[in-house]
């Protein structure tokens, strides 16, 4: 009887332990499951936030080239990936008044600074959808320095509504004239024997 007792002890520890094991198999699995779709969400939200942000980098990039250009002309960014990192390619879309289209890296697209604009348009179209929010100025050094004469009054007028549209000071460096005579505020930098001076301009519109 006390052989018998003792195995029946051993059966019912055994069958304890069993039953732990299994609610722990079964919580595992559970858990699982659950961080798979927890994996699967964040893919999907990666994803759609991506495309929100391509779609919002698109539309800010383009506007300001058709505002700057005074053209139908269209920013276009393809994601890929490789390797499970997504890689963006930047393309120009001409639209032509005949009905067709021509579509280049922004390199070799046509003239005008071209490469200039979509620099200065990403960086406000990154800034702005940044997440967190990045507080502060935008400072940009010499903007706009290879866009022709014929379109530098339209990139004034684009940075001055930008400054308004997302309330953001601009601070920038240039040797363009009619830039630096757009802003609040002025200031020359001299060299004179070694030393730079710097002045303030007054009479700026």
């Amino acid at each position: 009887d006390k052989d018998i007792n003792i195995e029946k002890g051993k059966k019912e520890v055994l069958s304890k332990n069993l039953s732990e094991v299994s609610k722990e198999i079964n919580n595992l699995v559970k858990e699982e499951e659950l961080l798979s779709k927890v994996m699967i969400l964040f893919q999907k939200t990666s994803e759609y936030g991506r495309l929100q942000a391509k779609t919002q980098i698109e539309e800010l990039v383009t506007k300001c080239l058709q505002f700057i250009f005074e053209s139908n002309i269209e920013f276009q960014i393809e994601i890929t990936e490789s390797r499970n990192i997504p890689q963006a390619e930047f393309y120009v879309v001409s639209h032509y008044s005949d009905g067709y289209s021509v579509k280049t890296k922004p390199e070799i697209a046509r003239g005008g600074g071209v490469v200039d604009i979509i620099s200065i348009a990403l960086r406000l179209a990154f800034i702005q959808i940044h997440k967190p929010q990045i507080e502060g100025p935008i400072l940009l050094d010499e903007p706009g320095k290879h866009v022709r004469d014929d379109y530098v009054f339209n990139l004034g007028e684009f940075l001055k509504q930008a400054s308004k549209m997302f309330r953001r000071q601009i601070i920038m460096v240039t040797h363009n004239t009619y830039l630096s005579q757009i802003c609040d505020k002025s200031h020359t930098v001299n060299i004179k024997d070694g030393i730079s001076f710097l002045e303030k301009v007054e009479e700026v519109s």
